[in-house]
This record gives structure tokens, sequence and C-alpha cells, in this order.
């Protein structure tokens, strides 16, 4: 950047903002923490360079036949890659070959399901597939076609994602479909789910992330268990949790990363209820044998049923993005006017931020109501928790850009108290979840498989 004129010793330099919140931020990119929902956003690999491609006859080579249809080679290392890539670990062909027997055994079993969607003549057009992309890549930041162009760029064939979404949205309308009258909860059965967690007020409750990898054939145990162990082991060294389970649970929660939101411990096997007593939030529990196959569970946080303050607010967010980067001491003419933009806001209801954010790179709404207790990092919970309800702080400086924040709405509300909404997703989640498992077990035992070596 260009040193300072005689006359650019009079321009305002975006250190000096006085005692303001900006300043103490100025290295802090308060932004990130509002955004960051949905899975993590994919990464090269690392050293920037391609996975190595497979010799075509490795990739044709067939390594299973589900009922007729074949599972090749090419398939397994595309998505094989694709998790290692989605997990941040890298898809070297030593990472990539570990993965390769449980990878093989979940094709083998989407296999099963995409069959069966078909056969019953269950729709998913593109359209519903590009949709998803769509929302994958706006949660992520990323640009219209930019996660096709990174799975290109890392080797991986785009129908790897493209065939797991497709799978995903087609079992989903099935288990669906097949619960029938059961998808519709009467309101007596709300009343008595709601009545039933008030009566638990006091006992504890967990919230907890699961990865469930079946165990349909018994001869197969030992690889599996091998397989769960590896799993807890990339888990523990930084894998995150959403991407392991997106990739190889076998529980409907693999739709949202494993969430099972707040359950209770008589929920479990006994085996895992009791290790859930005694892990402390944030461990990682060692894979455990449960009737089925097997069960990783993390506990992300306890609390006591119905036992929950917590206070709540909305936010409206403005950014104002630098075009070059920021030097406090000599700030260009683009980032004063930003800086001027921003002070203008300072006071100024939630619709004026939300007016100023339109065009942004980032959501006028980052998602609420947010808990305030739980706003990470304490510089950015410290901010909110003294503004005004309705008017917009001060201009805080980040090194790419302007943030200004208003919040919109303040109340103290008990998060642990059961709305009948939630009761009836809870009772639908769990009768969708009992109903997956048990199609997916029949199409197993009706299925002839011939698993190649």
């Amino acid at each position: 950047m260009r040193r300072a004129t005689a006359p650019d010793r009079a321009r305002p330099r975006l250190t000096r903002l006085g005692p303001s919140l900006g300043c103490v931020l100025a290295a802090l990119p308060l932004a990130a923490p509002l955004l960051l929902s949905g899975p993590a956003q994919a990464q090269a690999p690392r050293g920037g360079a391609p996975a190595a491609v497979a010799a075509p006859a490795q990739v044709n080579s067939i390594v299973a036949v589900v009922n007729g249809d074949v599972v090749t080679a090419g398939e397994v290392a595309g998505r094989a890659r694709l998790f290692a890539l989605n997990a941040g670990m890298g898809p070297a062909p030593d990472v990539v070959q570990r993965l390769r027997p449980q990878v093989t055994r979940l094709l083998v079993d989407e296999r099963l399901r995409m069959q069966e969607v078909q056969r019953r003549g269950i729709p998913v057009p593109d359209e519903d597939v590009a949709e998803a992309v769509k929302e994958i890549e706006s949660r992520n930041g990323l640009p219209p076609g930019g996660l096709v162009g990174q799975l290109r760029a890392s080797g991986i064939p785009p129908r790897a994602l493209f065939d797991q979404i497709r799978n995903q949205i087609g079992w989903s309308r099935l288990v669906r479909a097949q619960l029938g009258q059961q998808a519709q909860i009467a309101p007596e059965e709300i009343a008595e789910f709601v009545a039933a967690h008030k009566a638990r007020t006091g006992q504890p409750e967990y919230l907890v992330s699961e990865i469930f990898i079946p165990v349909d054939d018994p001869g197969a145990e030992p690889e599996v268990r091998r397989f769960v162990e590896d799993v807890v082991g990339q888990l523990r060294r930084g894998v995150p949790f959403p991407a392991a389970a997106t990739q190889f649970s076998q529980s409907q929660t693999a739709l949202q990363g494993g969430d099972m939101g707040w359950v209770r411990g008589e929920e479990f096997d006994p085996g895992v209820a009791s290790i859930l007593e005694r892990m402390p939030p944030g461990a990682i529990a060692n894979p455990q044998r449960v009737p089925g196959g097997f069960q990783i569970v993390a506990l992300r946080q306890k609390r006591e049923t119905g036992r929950e303050l917590a206070t709540m607010v909305t936010l409206r967010q403005a950014f104002l993005g630098f075009t070059s980067p920021l030097d406090p001491q000599n700030p260009t003419q683009q980032q004063i006017q930003a800086l001027e933009r921003a002070r203008g806001l300072q006071g100024q209801s939630c619709q004026a931020v939300e007016a100023a954010a339109r065009g942004s790179s980032r959501p006028a709404d980052p998602g609420g109501p947010l808990p305030l207790e739980q706003m990470q990092p304490p510089q950015l919970r410290s901010i909110v928790a003294g503004l005004q309800v309705n008017r917009a702080s001060q201009p805080l400086v980040t090194p790419d850009g302007i943030l200004v924040l208003a919040v919109c709405s303040r109340e103290t509300r008990n998060l642990a108290e059961m709305t009948p909404e939630q009761a009836r997703v809870q009772i639908l989640r769990d009768r969708i979840e009992l109903a997956s498992r048990q199609l997916q077990r029949d199409l197993r035992r009706r299925a002839q498989i011939d698993m190649r070596s």
C-alpha cells in the first residue's frame, strides 16, 4: 500500500475509534461465529495437489454385485476420497485404502436402498439434488459451482456426492411413506409425551451426537469393529463428527450430522447409558456393541430435564467488506467510506441494518434466536449483551471489513421446556428411525449380494 502523502495525514485511521469496541476487536473476525452452521467446508487436499487417479482397470473392477447391480472400485475410491476431503484428512492413498472395506459396505447398503426407492416409484429428480448442492454451497460460502470445482480439483468425481445426496433424499421419502398413518401424531400422544417430560424435571439429560454402524453379518463383525475403532481414533484426532456421521452412520440422524438432540439415558442401550453418565462434555466414547451394530456417541452438553434458563436474542448484521487488505495506519478511500457508512448505522434500527446488508457476502440474519450464554468468542458475547434492543452497535472493525450488529429481541427462556411441536418432532423422529432400521435389515436379508475381492 502506498505511503501517505501530506493530504492523507488528515484521513481517519481505522484503529482510532476512541474507546470503541471496534478498536479492541480490530484483529478479530467477528462474523465467523455468527455464520458457522452446517457441515464443515470441503478443503483442498494437503499440499494442494489433486489426488492420484487410479488406472482404468482398477476403476472398472467389480467389488460387489447387489441384486445384479455392480459396485466398482472407482465408486469406492471416489466415496472414500469424498469422506477424507470433507473430514479434512486429505485423500491420500493410505487413507482411501483404510476406508475401503467400510465404504464398500456402505455403497452396498445404498444400492439396496436406491433399488427399493426405484421399485416403489419414488421420484428423486435432478432438480432436488441440485437444490441440495446449492444449499451446501450457500452454507459454506461457496459460489454456484464452487463445490463441484473443489471436488474435481481433488480428483473426486462429482457423481460421488450426487449419488449420496440422491440416495439420502429418496430413502427419507421412502421411510416416511412406509410409516403411512403412523406419521400423523395424535394430539393425545403429544400431550402424553409433554406430560412425561415434565414429570422427569430435575433428572439428567444429554445432548448427544451418534454414529451407528450396523452388523448384519456376524462373520463381518471383526472387520466392522476395526473400522469403528479407526473412526473413533480419527474423531479424537480432529475429524469433524458431523462429517463422519454424514458419510458413514446408518441412522437417520446422519442427515443432521449425527445430532440426536437432548436425550435421556434410558433411551440408550444400558452400556451406552452408563458411559454417558460418566463422560465429560466434549468427550467421544469408545464404540459400543448395541443390538444391531456398533454405536459411537459424543457428549456435547449435560443439563437437568426442564431446567435451562437462557437469554435468547435475535440479531441482524451488516458486513461492509474491504476490497483490499487493511492497513490500520493508512486505510484506503474505500475502507474509509465503509467506516463512514457503518458510523451512519450506529443507533439505527434492525430494519436499517438489514437494509444495509443487502448485497453483502454475509446474511443479514445469522439465524436464531441464539442463546447469548453460548456465543463465542467471549468478546462477541460481551458486545451483544451490552446492546440495547433495536439500536445498532458501533462499527466493529475486522481485518476484512466492518461489522454492525443490532439486537432485535431479547427474552429469557427455559430451553429445557418441552413444547408440543418439539414433542411431535421427537416422536416422529423415533418412528422414522425404527422404520428405517427395520426396512434396511429386511432388504439385506432378502438381497443377493456377491462380494468380490
